[in-house]
């Protein structure tokens, strides 16, 4: 039996920035890679340990501020692979504290600044209140729905692309319904729920452009998505 191509998925601090059920994109990857005619392969990086450089996608959650403090050092480390990755369309997507830490920096309530990568053109400043609720967007992917937890008020810069304009919420601060920001295949976003296992599109177009990257091509295998879609209309009718 022929073996199956291997796409390798590197998940970003599975300790210290997963305290939303962010690690339900991961195992969404994987099984949808499988359905698809792929064989997913994990890698977990940890702060401190060798950082991979043959992947195929770069997973990342949320965190407290205590979590960002913990990885910051690391991930600036690693700042520079970062984006490499992104500049050679690896596919990634961030969420929330990883997300706020693939920007300038975010400004913790205390005052403190938290370092990033500056791989999206933005800044996060500790919010008075947090922001919480259902969101809806609209992106290029088409709606993407989730739930989203923050205190963090980021501002994108002018010439900074957002993943989607909100719908229903609060996105990235509340005021100027962007939400989330976008460069190259990289996607950041502050969307928990976990975000893929509603919104199958946009694991879908995770895989095609992982897979496309690697093996020149991506032949989709239909995949019976009724239940997403029933959490999804369930999801775009409740309230805020």
């Amino acid at each position: 039996m022929k073996d199956k191509p291997i796409i390798t998925i590197l998940q970003l601090y599975p300790r210290e920035m997963n305290i939303y059920g962010d690690w339900g994109n991961v195992l969404t990857i994987a099984r949808r890679l499988k359905w698809h005619g792929y064989t997913p392969k994990i890698i977990a990086h940890h702060p401190g340990k060798p950082f991979p450089t043959d992947v195929d996608m770069v997973l990342g959650g949320g965190g407290q501020d205590s979590g960002q403090s913990k990885v910051q050092d690391d991930l600036l480390k690693n700042a520079e692979q970062l984006h490499t990755f992104a500049n050679e369309n690896v596919p990634m997507l961030m969420i929330c504290g990883l997300y706020q830490l693939f920007g300038r920096f975010f400004k913790t309530a205390d005052g403190k600044t938290i370092r990033g990568i500056e791989l999206f053109k933005m800044e996060t400043h500790a919010g008075p209140k947090r922001l919480t609720g259902n969101i809806s967007i609209a992106t290029d992917f088409g709606d993407i729905i989730g739930y989203e937890n923050h205190s963090g008020l980021t501002t994108l810069d002018t010439n900074q692309p957002a993943f989607g304009m909100v719908k229903k919420g609060a996105g990235n601060n509340g005021t100027d319904k962007t939400e989330g920001a976008i460069y190259k295949n990289a996607i950041g976003s502050y969307l928990h729920g976990s975000i893929l296992p509603k919104n199958p599109q946009l694991a879908d177009a995770i895989i095609e452009a992982a897979v496309t990257r690697k093996y020149g091509e991506f032949t989709p295998e239909i995949i019976d998505d009724r239940f997403a879609e029933l959490a999804r209309a369930v999801a775009f009718k409740r309230p805020r």
